[in-house]
């Protein structure tokens, strides 16, 4: 017997050879379905004409970040598509460790004033030292959103299995595994239903009596779980360990989990905490979960009853049929997403499954249609983890996810990740998903108010960089990341671009003005004076550092951070604008025009770059992930053609960021995206969508920081909205950022400022014509490369032009 050893290089060749082979393989496909001219276009009765979105393979997911998804904004499940011992992976939004606590550091108001004095006087080691004494939370740090359990089917059979497929339809938000066993075809069909608030899964033969599974229903720890009849009953309670970083343990969070098996045909067996299928024709699971976590209060509350919610869902759920639920799922979920259509080119990879073909744009192929599908996997992924029935926004990652202790607790990041989940919400028509992040927001205010009061002697509310559902407001972790007392203004504006989408006064009277008066409160009591300016003060860029002068350590604390300066000149505009609107305060309003006018100015720095700091500080890291100092280029509109000499020192900005290794995390490529796309470097941008893709999206498109997390999907699509419409400022720009590799295509459904929805076609990097739908009254500006025109569309009416503006 002969031995062949392979030494590392050999295995890469191979592994080379066989890539190049796949890749071959893949053209002379490409080749066959053009000539057959393939298409994706099709009827679907429920759902209508629309291009169907779907993400497919070929084979089942050999971890979670393969799985596929399907959520309604409460429940989230991931669907492993497994033949003999399928798991999908179950979340509730509200299932948290810990409590609702006042982290307040009881020593913050006395030591602030020295504090501050020591960062205006360059003493920030005294001031870091200081800050995480008096002005850290205590205990430091909060708990993590926790997975729910899991569903596991198993079969005792092995047989070998063919044709299979798993698939998730982005349209009607089903996640469908098919295969054969024995000349049987088997369908299983995963989905959350928002009407009815419960996950289903069906399971179907061709053949009667093939259907023969083992539920169970699973997690780790904190829970028990008991088989009745048909149902499986998972009860818990969140045990928190005592540790020094996040205080006092205990007995916390409480939950439950119904599930009731449906049979046609056969018989269900209860045994040993499983239920047993045995020679069933059909068999329908659903499930639903609850916990006893209140919003109005922001901590649990022992009124409530999880177990009686999922048996009141469930009782209803159970006198439909279920085709009925799942028509109204599709017609629910369909009457969202299928807003927006969009047709970038290259359909005809769509024969190819999906990771094959994010697989061959990682090896340097283009593929159009996986871009749009990209873009349409961030609307489907906001929709399925920030809507109704869910009360809660989406998190670090959305709603799914699969750990006790989440990376990062997968909380609320609140100086960039929290505010880039929502990026897309209104420009790709999903305006819907803001409720819930608006309503948190609200409920962050009565915390925030006794952190201003408590830590700074300010009236207003105030948050900083990372929070819960149990709205933690004080400095988390260290002062390197948490001494951002904007974090809550900064909350602000995606209130305030829902009225800038919607005009919806109504909300803006009632929800978004009322939260942004009081952050405006905190404003005009914390800012000081400083060299005649006014001016924050601890502060700090997240999440950078920079170098002091004779000092061999990061720097991070100080005052006046540029990122600070864009955002209070931005809340004053929008607090100025609304209180316009609404025809009150306007006693305030001349108050804020005034704080305006002492807040410092974006200043450009030795090297021909935005200065990041007050001073002209060297970065500690050039090529960190984070681009706060150009929240004034995306998402405000403060650095624009307009102002040529920091719009080219913002491009400047970028490229030495980037010359230094920057954007290496998928949210911060992402951001790159729509920074190019605000500069019009469509080449460029489309780089950075591509290196996207090829860098931090694994299989399933989830988004890699590495690990997980959903910003960089929302980022993403937010960006390629952006390249190809712009809204800022009054006027709306019509493909700004088109790249020649999308030479022909269309679009429908995006939204624009001003309450206007826009289709567009293009032809050989052309605009073919525009349509513009109007919710209101409004005239607005229309621009196309070098033309600019005012029009004027009635409420309800639409005005369609071609590129020549006729």
């Amino acid at each position: 017997m002969s031995i062949k050893i392979i030494v590392p290089e050999q295995k890469q060749i191979f592994k080379n050879i066989m890539i190049k082979l796949r890749l071959i393989h893949l053209l002379m496909l490409v080749i066959f379905l053009n000539a057959c001219n393939y298409s994706i276009q099709e009827e679907n009765p429920l759902v209508g004409k629309h291009t169907t979105y779907q993400l497919w393979y070929q084979q089942p997911a050999n971890n979670w970040n393969e799985a596929l998804p399907v959520g309604n904004g409460r429940l989230g499940a991931m669907v492993f598509g497994d033949v003999y011992n399928e798991r999908i992976q179950l979340n509730e939004e509200s299932l948290w460790a810990g409590k609702r606590f006042n982290g307040n550091n009881p020593n913050a108001l006395n030591d602030l004033p020295k504090m501050r004095q020591l960062i205006f006087d360059g003493n920030i080691k005294e001031a870091y030292n200081i800050g995480n004494k008096s002005l850290l939370s205590t205990p430091p740090r909060f708990r993590s959103y926790q997975t729910l359990g899991d569903i596991f089917l198993s079969s005792d059979s092995l047989a070998n299995y063919s044709n299979y497929r798993r698939d998730l339809n982005l349209n009607t938000g089903i996640s469908t595994t098919t295969y054969q066993i024995n000349g049987i075809n088997f369908t299983r069909e995963v989905f959350a239903s928002a009407p009815d608030n419960i996950i289903v899964v069906n399971i179907s033969a061709d053949k009667p009596e093939s259907i023969n599974t083992k539920i169970n229903l699973t997690r780790e720890k904190d829970a028990i779980v008991k088989a009745h009849i048909n149902q499986l009953i998972m009860t818990g309670q969140i045990i928190d360990e005592t540790t020094k970083a996040q205080g006092p343990g205990g007995e916390n969070m409480k939950f439950a989990t119904k599930l009731i098996a449906i049979n046609k045909g056969g018989e269900i067996i209860a045994e040993n905490d499983n239920l047993i299928i045995k020679n069933a024709n059909e068999l329908t699971l659903i499930l639903t979960a609850a916990t006893d976590y209140n919003l109005n209060i922001l901590n649990y509350d022992r009124s409530i009853d999880p177990l009686s919610i999922c048996e009141n869902i469930l009782t209803k759920a159970q006198k439909k049929s279920f085709s009925q639920i799942r028509e109204n799922h599709i017609n629910d979920h369909s009457q969202f997403f299928n807003r927006v259509q969009i047709n970038l080119g290259g359909e005809q990879m769509s024969a190819f499954p999906t990771d094959v073909r994010l697989d061959s744009v990682k090896n340097g192929n283009e593929d159009p249609a996986l871009i749009a599908l990209y873009f349409q996997y961030g609307r489907y992924l906001l929709l399925g983890s920030s809507r109704t029935p869910g009360i809660l926004p989406a998190n670090l990652q959305g709603l799914w996810n699969e750990h006790i202790k989440a990376p990062w607790n997968s909380d609320y990041h609140t100086n960039i990740n929290l505010q880039m989940n929502y990026w897309p919400a209104e420009v790709c028509n999903l305006t819907e998903t803001v409720e819930p992040l608006t309503n948190l927001v609200n409920k962050w205010q009565e915390p925030g108010k006794i952190t201003a009061s408590e830590m700074y002697g300010c009236n207003g509310w105030a948050m900083h960089h990372a929070t819960d559902i149990f709205g933690y407001t004080a400095p988390n972790a260290d002062m390197r990341w948490g001494m951002s007392p904007l974090s809550g203004v900064w909350m602000t504006f995606p209130l305030w671009r829902h009225y800038e989408f919607t005009q919806n006064t109504d909300h803006l009277r009632n929800q978004a003005y009322p939260i942004m008066k009081e952050a405006m409160a905190f404003i005009s009591d914390f800012l000081i004076e400083k060299d005649d300016y006014l001016v924050t003060n601890p502060t700090m860029s997240p999440e950078n550092a920079y170098k002091l002068d004779g000092k061999d350590y990061p720097c991070q604390l100080t005052y006046a951070a540029t990122i600070d300066n864009q955002t209070l000149m931005a809340h004053i505009d929008n607090c100025v604008a609304a209180s316009e609107i609404l025809g009150i305060d306007a006693g305030l309003r001349e108050n804020w025009k005034q704080i305006r006018s002492k807040i410092p100015a974006v200043k450009i720095g030795k090297d021909s770059t935005i200065m990041e700091w007050i001073i002209d500080y060297d970065e500690w890291e050039p090529g960190h992930r984070h681009m706060s100092h150009l929240l004034g280029l995306y998402p405000l509109s403060q650095i624009t053609p307009e102002t040529p000499a920091l719009f080219d020192a913002a491009n400047k900005t970028i490229e030495k960021r980037l010359k230094h290794g920057g954007g290496h995390t998928g949210w911060s490529r992402a951001w790159m995206i729509n920074f190019f796309a605000r500069l019009q470097q469509p080449e460029t941008a489309y780089h950075h969508v591509m290196a996207l893709m090829r860098k931090s999206t694994q299989s399933n498109l989830f988004d890699s920081h590495p690990p997980f997390q959903i910003d960089g999907n929302f980022g993403g699509t937010a960006g390629i909205a952006e390249m190809l419409l712009q809204s800022h400022n009054g006027v709306i720009n019509l493909l700004p950022a088109l790249p020649n590799k999308w030479p022909d295509g269309n679009i429908s459904g995006l939204r624009a400022r001003g309450g206007f929805t826009v289709d567009m076609e293009w032809e050989n990097g052309i605009l073919n014509n525009v349509t513009i739908h109007s919710d209101n009254n409004n005239n607005t500006l229309i621009k196309y490369k070098d033309k600019l025109i005012e029009i004027e569309i009635k409420k309800g009416e639409s005005k369609n032009l071609n590129s020549e503006f006729n």
